[in-house]
């Protein structure tokens, strides 16, 4: 497991420093999983709305993953087929038929708050400090909760959280060091209301605008600027028409795994296991790749001409007190208050072992 790991980390890698070093052809990728299953094997469609070259796309690393361990450690009792690039329909939709039943799993992440609401509660700006305060969170009591309550109200299960990675702002215009710089700035965010709030408590103007159009817009400066974690703001050559990057990390992005819960509970238990423990395995690859992507990606966004700004302590938490006390009174509004408490103390509670931790 660590070697399949270790294999699609080194891809990565030797493909980034190919397109550092001005290469135009990458390395070529790992093939997918053979569509052809052995005569009466049980079939597991995975879906997925990323790019299927997991150079650039940490949903199809996990989908890899995911699907190689559990065709291999089940002897081909279980068939995983890959469903990647919407091939299946946007998150909305393929989650709808994981629910409904007619295809069995799926990755996805702020879709899921439309199935579950108190999945919004890890979208609060500037909860988690670091990715490894978030994991430690999502993967103990806090995080079993919130999964254990998405299979009650939704009859899906979570199998594990994957990572999209902290989301910062870029934009065409000045350098952004304090939300007071980032006033009266059009900034494109999802339609989330959420993203809508926190963007207001800066001072700027939130307007929202669907993916395929974002480029065109901040090309033609329909709105100066937006946010994303590194990695989508290097995949989609942000840097062509955004001069500024401040990697204040207001946002930590969750992958869901879900999967259809009759189906999961339909498995022999040993079955059920390889399903189980491959997803909790394939989401560590979710989140090794996005971290090597967004660490990496910074200095190839310099390279290409984006000037970045760390904010310090002081900005970062000028930042947190202007953006999460709108966004916590809107979210009041939706969820029960248990919600935001539990998370704020499951936050805390890890920060505190990690302090001990490094002494």
């Amino acid at each position: 497991m660590k070697k399949i790991f270790a294999i699609i980390v080194a891809l990565v890698m030797t493909a980034t420093m190919a397109m550092a070093n001005g290469k135009q052809e990458a390395p070529k990728p790992p093939p997918e999983p053979t569509k052809k299953a052995a005569p009466g094997a049980i079939i597991l469609k995975l879906a997925h709305a990323d790019s299927t070259n997991p150079y650039t796309s940490r949903k199809e690393d996990q989908a890899l993953t995911f699907a190689n361990l559990v065709n291999a450690r089940s002897n081909g009792r279980i068939h995983v087929e890959i469903y990647g690039a919407g091939a299946l329909g946007g998150e909305k939709e393929y989650v709808n038929q994981v629910k409904q039943g007619s295809i069995q799993a799926g990755l996805a992440s702020g879709v899921i708050s439309n199935f579950f609401k108190p999945a919004m509660v890890t979208s609060i700006p500037y909860v988690f400090p670091s990715a490894d305060i978030a994991w430690k969170v999502l993967d103990g009591p806090f995080g079993q909760k919130l999964s254990e309550e998405f299979l009650k109200e939704t009859g899906m299960r979570n199998l594990a959280f994957g990572e999209v990675g902290f989301r910062n702002f870029t934009n065409s215009v000045r350098e952004i060091k304090s939300p007071a710089d980032m006033k009266g700035l059009k900034i494109r965010v999802q339609e989330d209301p959420i993203y809508t709030a926190m963007v207001k408590g800066l001072g700027a103007s939130p307007t929202p605008i669907a993916w395929p159009e974002v480029y065109t817009s901040l090309q033609t400066h329909v709105v100066d600027g937006e946010e994303n974690p590194v990695s989508t703001i290097l995949f989609a050559k942000f840097a062509e028409v955004q001069k500024y990057l401040t990697l204040d990390g207001h946002v930590y992005g969750v992958d869901w795994f879900v999967i259809n819960n009759k189906f999961y509970e339909s498995l022999p238990p040993d079955l059920r296991y390889i399903v189980f423990d491959s997803a909790r395995i394939s989401s560590a690859t979710s989140r090794g790749v996005q971290q090597l992507l967004s660490a990496t990606g910074i200095a190839q966004l310099q390279a290409d001409g984006m000037k970045v700004y760390v904010p310090n302590a002081q900005e970062m938490q000028q930042f947190k007190d202007a953006t999460q006390p709108p966004v916590l009174d809107w979210l009041k509004t939706q969820i029960d208050s248990s919600w935001i408490n539990g998370e704020m103390n499951a936050v805390q509670q890890a920060v505190k072992e990690n302090q001990q931790e490094s002494q």
